[in-house]
């Protein structure tokens, strides 16, 4: 109906899921206090932004833990879709499989509705994912024991590795990668890994809409042409941070309100975004300063303190 939230179809499947995902790194920010967190997830479902992104090692657990506890009020886990992610060191599938199982207990659920790899950056994940013991075989025994609906991998780095993961014949449900309007012009997601996904009807999941925000700082685009940008793609969602009402508001109308850009939209977009798409403003692709903790330790990267800008 008018002003509600979109849906999509969830690639290949005859599920839908909200065209907006509400991204869990922001809530467990020190910004965003518990209270918030809380209300932004229940203010989202009940708008109908159902889908729910999170991953295990989001600001040491407490991203998880917020959402789990805004999910078991008022039957808010029944209205959701639930996406969480394994930041298993060094991809061994039973460090997996004990991550799954703390997120499940944070999440206070007994199963997700999609469970992901988390930021699949390294040159050597792929090699170790698909190794004998590897996370690769945990994704499907999660799958078989009917711990997780979906699987799927997230990655922001460079599309040749997105497309390593895609080419080893593993039957992936969902993929994850920044789409925003830098990224069609440099290194490009959209140009090489979302028709690939469209061949083998794995849902695309897009996030970095903003570039992690320096999409404001390189081009003159609003937060409305940059989230419409992303939307108009064919993806199942767009995962978007929100750590403030403010934002949530903001990212709620937009949605509602979305209509997929015309040609004319799309070439003028592109236009002024063009002399900015050189990396700089992806710094996701060109440095290791946007690495979760884990997959830094395990490749002898000196660890963080904090971040919000992981897949």
């Amino acid at each position: 109906m008018a002003g509600s939230i979109p849906t999509r179809q969830f690639g290949r499947y005859d599920e839908q899921v909200s065209l907006l995902c509400v991204g869990g790194a922001h809530l467990g920010v020190s910004r965003c206090d518990e209270a918030t967190a809380i209300r932004i997830v229940h203010e989202c479902v009940d708008a109908g932004a159902t889908f729910l992104d999170n991953a295990w090692e989001y600001n040491d657990g407490e991203s998880e833990r917020r959402m789990g506890k805004a999910l078991a009020m008022d039957g808010y886990r029944q209205k959701s879709f639930l996406m969480t992610k394994d930041c298993a060191h060094d991809r061994r599938a039973d460090h997996s499989m004990w991550k799954l199982e703390d997120s499940l207990r944070r999440l206070q659920t007994d199963y997700l509705d999609l469970w992901q790899l988390h930021e699949v950056v390294w040159e050597d994940d792929v090699d170790w994912i698909f190794a004998p013991g590897g996370s690769a075989e945990a994704l499907l025994k999660a799958k078989e024991k009917g711990l997780v609906r979906y699987i799927g991998f997230t990655g922001h780095k460079d599309p040749a590795i997105h497309k390593r993961m895609l080419s080893q014949g593993f039957p992936f449900d969902a993929v994850q990668m920044p789409l925003n309007a830098l990224d069609a012009h440099y290194k490009s997601f959209e140009q090489e890994i979302v028709p690939i996904c469209q061949e083998q009807g794995i849902a695309v999941i897009g996030m970095k809409s903003f570039a992690s925000g320096d999409i404001f700082e390189g081009t003159d685009l609003t937060p409305a042409e940059a989230l419409r940008y992303s939307m108009s793609l064919p993806v199942a969602t767009v995962v978007s941070g929100m750590d403030s009402i403010e934002v949530m508001h903001q990212n709620l109308d937009i949605a509602r309100n979305f209509e997929p850009l015309t040609g004319a939209e799309r070439t003028d977009i592109l236009a002024r975004s063009a002399a900015a798409a050189t990396g700089e403003h992806e710094r996701f692709k060109t440095t290791y300063d946007f690495e979760g903790n884990v997959g830094r330790a395990a490749h002898g990267y000196p660890v963080k303190l904090s971040t919000i800008a992981a897949d």
